[in-house]
């Protein structure tokens, strides 16, 4: 079933620029890892090297991070939108 991955700009430079993507999966981890099949090189940007997804990348079905909901199994339907959110560290510190 189609899904919409909306890619943040950090990321895009590996989905040909592309803002967004279709992806096929009946669960969230499913269609992340179609995605993934579909740009290879952003696999490293997605997952560890044992194959699970790294912990810094959010992803929200709609408006709800899918760790409110039933994480990587959470159900998806047609037409749904995930969107990937790396969480952004760095900064100056203390002043």
């Amino acid at each position: 079933m189609p899904v919409t991955i909306q890619i943040p700009t950090a990321l895009r430079v590996f989905t040909d620029k592309k803002p967004e993507i279709q992806a096929d999966g009946a669960t969230v981890a499913e269609a992340i890892a179609d995605f993934a099949s579909s740009y290879p090189d952003i696999k490293r940007h997605l997952y560890d090297e044992d194959g699970t997804l790294r912990s810094f990348i959010n992803i929200y079905l709609g408006d709800t991070n899918i760790k409110n909901l039933g994480g990587l199994e959470t159900p998806l339907k047609d037409g749904d939108t995930l969107m990937l959110v790396p969480a952004i560290a760095g900064g100056s510190g203390p002043r």
